[in-house]
């Protein structure tokens, strides 16, 4: 049998632990609005017992125009403290569906400098379909320190993306499904151009998991090298806002390549302006 990512953790795992000194769960839940569901709502109703919620749209910097923004280190510290979570805590993330949402808050933990952080294999619907328990009620952890040790070579900013375009010096891999990268389909975001950064790789999101699973090492091998990937290359990985570019992160980091950042803007907004050069059609 072929191994699994190391930052990816069974139920059993979980159940083993919850309840246990320094580990924490989070639910970071979102959705799209095609996707007719609220995580927020879904969470005060059931959650993993003792897992606190993440808002992706409040525990951001809201200051930029753009959804759910990488927000300051200290900002985000106070967050993760107010939740009762160190950054030397071992860290469960889950979404509804399993690698949706999740992958994102995995992602800002680690470059805010936690070392120890996982994503529930199956997610929420995943436990439950499995009669775990849940629970309605909303913990109130004891607040602590987190201790920010943020890593801002893991994070890309527009002009980085527009001289990593210009220059093609670092891979660019694409989480939006194909018919938005092709510009077959509109973006869901109103006024927004469709299509791809120049020299960018179409490697959709859901690609990476099936039923909620993710898929095997050799399988994750298998999805990047297809797509035009070369792993003994730099990668940046981007998508609609953020939130699943950070699927392609867990993969990139499941095989052991490190030298990858996220384009925090992504296509809200490379898409949103007008000074910047779109592809449409297959890359």
């Amino acid at each position: 049998m072929s191994a699994e990512s190391r930052f990816v953790v069974s139920p059993e795992w979980v159940a083993e632990r919850l309840g246990t000194p320094g580990f924490s769960v989070v639910d970071a839940s979102w959705y799209l609005p095609a996707y007719k569901r609220d995580g927020k709502s879904e969470y005060a109703l059931s959650h993993i017992p003792g897992a606190v919620f993440f808002d992706h749209d409040e525990i951001a910097d809201t200051t930029t125009g753009l959804p759910h923004s990488l927000p300051s280190p200290a900002f985000f510290a106070s967050e993760m403290a107010k939740r009762g979570i160190s950054e030397t805590d071992t860290i469960v993330v889950y979404d509804g569906p399993g690698f949706f949402s999740a992958p994102r808050v995995w992602w800002m933990l680690r470059i805010m400098g936690a070392g120890d952080v996982y994503v529930l294999n199956g997610g929420f619907d995943g436990w439950k379909s499995a009669g775990r328990p849940i629970e309605a009620a909303t913990p109130a952890p004891e607040p602590t320190t987190f201790i920010p040790d943020f890593r801002p070579d893991r994070v890309t900013s527009f002009e980085d993306m527009r001289k990593i375009v210009a220059s093609g010096e670092r891979q660019t891999a694409d989480a939006r499904g194909k018919g938005r990268f092709e510009a077959a389909e509109p973006e869901p975001r109103p006024g927004m151009r469709s299509g791809h950064m120049p020299g960018a790789r179409n490697l959709p999101a859901t690609a990476f998991s099936e039923n909620g699973q993710f898929r095997s090492i050799d399988e994750l091998k298998a999805i990047l090298s297809e797509a035009g990937l070369d792993l003994e290359k730099p990668v940046v990985t981007s998508c609609g806002s953020g939130v699943t570019a950070a699927i392609i992160t867990l993969a990139l980091e499941s095989v052991g390549h490190t030298d990858n950042s996220l384009y925090d803007g992504s296509w809200s907004e490379w898409g949103s302006r007008d000074d910047t050069a779109i592809v449409t059609g297959k890359a």
